[in-house]
């Protein structure tokens, strides 16, 4: 048996094929074909030709055309379609445990007396790309590494206050060393009775360097720790060294998560001083809670025209995208001067700079955060034990500052939860962080500003998606109520379309002509009962996309789940969890296949096990977010409405134009 893709995408013809007598040939012992499609002229014994190295050989053979139709599958062909499923659904989960992610080396973020030095980014601009040539900007290089040396000298911390957050710095780098958000916890809990940490969501914990760590090979990192002074809803950092430079920084706090930073450096000396290329640190992605693998933690750059959004798979390299690959360590901005603004972020929550003049390059590094303790990891066996982040810099280049001059970099940081309207009122497309991306991000975009106006009415998030579906299904009303007619339609044709399949068996090619004639002249379409679901898919692409980092939903209960952005657990049994909703949408949408006419042509065994398919949907949705669940379970008992309703009209009587009668031509 052999394997041979024919056109493409959405339909599979299955049968047994073999090699035919001459190389490149494929001959069908058995093809059976769907009314509505010509199968690219293939039939039961004819023959194909395939260009050399495109045949593979595998178990079962399969057909793909361009055609809108379904053919016949027996039982060996369903049980292979199920095991290749499941070994799909299965196959990341089993590569991480065959080829565990290499963790990354430490490089140049090191602290206390490391040594590495900083090897070459592993991303450089391709040559002739059409990209604005890149400044001269050395890494910082030699011995010592442009490594921050953590001061011996005891950490002096200081702290402001808003109505929104708490802010931590520190001498040991001058720069912000924790975000702690007052409105937002740490964990929601999911079950019923279990309660959050106690603790706040948090920005750059546990990360190596604080916001705004200047790093360079020179003096200015082995100088003396930063002198801290608070003043009115502003801190300033300063730190004096030997050689007559000075290393200043202002941070004024704003509303909305925002504030001003401003990093001066000062030639206070009689003689000028080369500074070094000069790394400006903007934070570090790290994980949303104890328990987060790191998904949904990344970066972004923009650069006037588009973001850049990058995670653990760029960095992992994977050939394929699943098999082990050679990881890389660094990731350089291409271009030059051209960086609008950079990002690190989780689900949730992120950090976004934006220096007023572009910066010339974006430098991200992979860094393997510090792991649980063994006391931690007895207390709670789900925590990540190898966490993980993305530490972010601004690059400068290298320059010379001469005598009472000074080198300023003015910016704009944001430090907070990733809300739409908060980020698109930032002023440079900050909005994009929200990483709405293709063509399916208007549709999250649209969603969530629905959602959001439903719940400004004062309706819960959850009554907001529901409303959103009933709303969305009226819209599609028509266009569903013609599709199920249809369907009824074509189920009250099948005797005529039998007796058509029957008739000219032995011509598969002219049968398909037959009945697309049939049907044509009958006023129904077989792609009636598809146009709806495919029109639907973009909504509920969109859904999943809005929840992947709409902070709203986040810890917003509906009915037993008490949080709709994380599956609505109530109980877990022998550490299996109990998601009701999930199993509530797979009961309806068992009944909805009930309801639904089968499609003409079909046979027992195939139509038997659409039926079942709702359940793949229960194991492919069972973790995912609740609002996705509880939209779906909504549409499908729209839909179950709308088909009974259908059911009860009067005047449904098909009238049937009778295919022509005789002989067979040979």
């Amino acid at each position: 048996m052999g394997f041979v893709a024919v056109g493409g995408w959405p339909c599979v013809a299955w049968g047994d094929a073999t090699p035919g007598a001459s190389v490149g040939t494929i001959r069908f012992r058995q093809l059976v074909s769907f009314p509505g499609t010509r199968a690219l002229g293939l039939q039961s014994g004819g023959s194909f030709p395939v260009a050399r190295g495109l045949l593979t050989f595998v178990p079962a053979a399969v057909i793909v055309s361009r055609s809108w139709s379904f053919f016949f599958m027996d039982r060996k062909s369903i049980f292979i379609l199920i095991a290749c499923f499941v070994l799909l659904m299965l196959w990341m989960p089993l590569v991480n445990v065959i080829y565990p992610p290499v963790r990354a080396p430490r490089t140049t973020n090191a602290v206390a007396g490391a040594t590495q030095t900083p090897g070459k980014p592993t991303n450089p601009p391709a040559a002739g790309a059409g990209l604005a040539e890149t400044p001269s900007i050395s890494m910082p290089s030699g011995t010592p590494a442009a490594v921050w040396q953590k001061p011996d000298a005891p950490e002096q911390l200081a702290v402001l206050e808003t109505a929104e957050a708490r802010y931590t710095f520190t001498s040991h780098g001058g720069g912000l060393k924790l975000v702690e958000l007052k409105e937002f916890p740490e964990t929601v809990g999911l079950k019923k009775g279990q309660s959050a940490s106690g603790k706040l969501a948090t920005i750059n914990h546990n990360a190596p360097l604080p916001l705004m760590t200047l790093l360079e090979a020179g003096a200015i990192n082995n100088g003396p720790p930063y002198t801290l002074t608070k003043g009115d809803g502003m801190l300033r950092a300063e730190r004096v060294l030997s050689n007559g430079l000075a290393v200043v920084k202002e941070f004024r706090l704003g509303t909305n998560h925002s504030m001003n930073v401003v990093v001066r450096v000062e030639n206070r000396s009689s003689e000028p001083v080369r500074l070094p290329a000069q790394e400006l640190v903007i934070g570090t992605a790290t994980l949303l809670d104890p328990r987060d693998t790191g998904q949904l933690v990344g970066l972004q750059w923009y650069n006037g025209t588009k973001a850049e959004y990058l995670n653990e798979s760029w960095f992992a390299n994977r050939t394929l995208g699943c098999l082990p690959g050679t990881p890389r360590s660094e990731y350089l901005s291409p271009g030059g001067s051209n960086v609008v603004w950079a990002a690190v972020h989780n689900r949730f929550f992120a950090v976004i700079a934006a220096p007023r003049e572009n910066a010339p390059q974006m430098l991200s590094r992979r860094l393997n955060l510090p792991p649980p303790t063994k006391e931690e990891m007895a207390a709670d066996g789900k925590l990540n034990k190898t966490p993980y982040g993305f530490q972010t810099a601004f690059l400068y280049p290298a320059q010379a500052l001469p005598a009472g001059q000074s080198v300023e970099h003015v910016m704009d940081l944001f430090t907070g939860p990733k809300e739409y309207n908060t980020l698109a009122r930032l002023g440079k497309n900050q909005d994009l962080a929200m990483n709405f991306s293709a063509f399916f991000g208007w549709f999250a975009k649209a969603l969530l500003l629905s959602m959001n106006g439903l719940h400004s009415y004062g309706l819960s998030y959850g009554l907001a998606i529901i409303t959103i579906t009933i709303i969305i299904k009226l819209l599609f009303w028509p266009l569903t109520q013609a599709s199920t007619r249809s369907m009824k339609r074509m189920q009250a044709l099948q005797p005529e379309m039998k007796a058509l399949q029957e008739k000219y068996k032995d011509d598969p090619k002219k049968m398909n002509v037959k009945l697309m004639e049939f049907m044509k002249e009958n006023k129904v379409s077989p792609m009636g009962g598809c146009l709806p679901i495919m029109l639907q898919i973009p909504v509920f692409i969109g859904f999943y996309q809005m929840l992947q980092s709409s902070i709203e939903l986040r810890g917003a209960p509906f009915l037993w789940a008490r949080d709709l952005s994380q599956s609505d657990t109530v109980i877990e049994i022998a550490g299996f969890p109990i998601n009701p909703l999930p199993l509530i949408m797979g009961v309806t949408q068992f009944w909805q296949a009930r309801l639904t006419p089968p499609s003409p042509g079909v046979d027992p065994m195939q139509q038997k096990m659409m039926q079942y398919m709702p359940l793949i949907f229960i194991f492919i949705l069972y973790n995912f977010p609740a609002g996705l669940a509880l939209y779906w379970t909504v549409q499908n008992l729209l839909s179950i409405l709308q088909m009974k309703l259908t059911k009860a009209t009067k005047g449904g009587a098909v009238a049937v134009v009778h295919a022509p009668s005789g002989r067979k031509k040979s």
